[in-house]
């Protein structure tokens, strides 16, 4: 299951992770970030042990999204030792996803 990441835990799950970090930026009013979801889970469950998924609540973390720049969502950034290594933008297939996630490990 993806993780539930806030402006708190951030820095913690993200940017200090040994492993890459797949984040989901969304919002509940947003059509295509529940179009996106079932999507992220699938490849949360997928990497689990290999790569962290995690999800970002746009409307409640608006200090992250606005340090990376989220204007449209929903966005995925893939982070590797802190760093933003991949974005997508817009709803993707999990195959696109995944092969962009595991070009990271």
């Amino acid at each position: 299951m993806a993780l539930e990441i806030t402006d708190s835990s951030f820095q913690e799950m993200v940017l200090k992770s040994d492993k890459p970090v797949l984040v989901d930026f969304w919002a509940v009013w947003c059509g295509p970030c529940r179009t996106l979801g079932p999507i992220i889970e699938e490849v949360a469950s997928d990497f689990e042990g290999k790569a962290v998924v995690g999800k970002v609540d746009v409307d409640n973390n608006q200090e992250i999204s606005m340090q990376y720049g989220i204007r449209n969502i929903p966005t995925v950034l893939i982070f590797k030792n802190g760093e933003v290594v991949d974005k997508l933008v817009g709803v993707a297939p999990k195959e696109v996803i995944a092969e962009k996630l595991s070009a990271h490990l």
